[in-house]
């Protein structure tokens, strides 16, 4: 692997993806997200203003697990099933095809990055000077699992986008991958522990958080914003299969890496297979 090839190329995606307005987009969206979620998230009680880091952070979550899979998704099948003369031309240098899925997936990174932190950073500041700064170690870590979170989506955009070619069908897929994963996976869950007795249940609800890396993520999240009340059945099998959270936060992080390593590696493998 030639690294300076890699960083070259993810260098000219992240100009890309600035020239293209999708990073400052997403960074505006992000910034607006969180300020609304900070003055109204509390509109139900009567009460509206700035709340502080720490009860923002937990209102962020779900608009996270909803948000960032979707952005990861769409810039990552836009960029990998980029237009065929763009493809070929890129193909053509003297860079192998590993060289170029690494340095797009880089540039893309770097791009949501740079969108995360500018959106989130810029809201903070005001969050802080409304509302303090008590609990603000938790908003920075509910930051760093949404980029995890975009990580894991990039790798999996960078799959369906080797698996389709085509740009519509790889979009098909991508949208049926954020929805499956977001919405429809535990309602499947839900209704096959209706098909076991109790003990096998809990088995089966411990083993289906690991195929959802959404649902990890949102324990992981809710490990670190102490929020253990609303774990869900997934989070709370976890914390009683291994009897305590260092372990199962341990366990997350490994399974969240596997869970971006693999479809990175099999569109690797995909692209060597292909004539393009």
């Amino acid at each position: 692997m030639d690294l300076n090839a890699i960083i070259t190329i993810a260098r000219q995606e992240l100009v890309i993806n600035i020239r293209n307005r999708w990073t400052l987009v997403f960074a505006g969206v992000f910034g607006a997200l969180v300020l609304a979620i900070s003055y109204f998230g509390l509109v139900t009680g009567g009460v509206v203003g700035f709340q502080g880091f720490a009860r923002t952070s937990a209102s962020l979550l779900n608009m996270v697990l909803y948000i960032v899979p979707l952005v990861a998704l769409v810039m990552g099948t836009l960029s990998f099933t980029s237009e065929k003369s763009g493809s070929e031309l890129l193909f053509s240098q003297p860079v192998t095809r590993g060289e170029i899925l690494l340095g797009k997936f880089l540039g893309l990174f770097v791009s949501i990055l740079t969108a995360t932190l500018v959106g989130f950073g810029l809201a903070g500041v005001l969050i802080a000077a409304n509302a303090g700064t008590q609990g603000s170690l938790r908003y920075p870590a509910l930051v760093a699992f949404s980029l995890l979170l975009a990580l894991i989506f990039l790798s999996l955009s960078a799959f369906i986008s080797a698996l389709c070619r085509r740009k519509s069908k790889a979009f098909g897929v991508a949208l049926f991958v954020w929805f499956f994963f977001v919405l429809f996976y535990d309602l499947l869950v839900i209704g096959a522990t209706f098909m076991f007795n109790e003990r096998t249940a809990n088995t089966f609800i411990f083993g289906s958080l690991f195929g959802n890396p959404v649902d990890m993520v949102r324990v992981a999240s809710l490990m670190t914003l102490n929020g253990k009340d609303i774990f869900g059945a997934g989070g709370a099998a976890l914390l009683r299969f291994l009897g305590g959270e260092r372990l199962s936060f341990a366990l997350l992080l490994v399974a969240l890496s596997f869970w971006t390593v693999v479809p990175l590696v099999g569109a690797q493998r995909l692209l060597r297979r292909q004539d393009i």
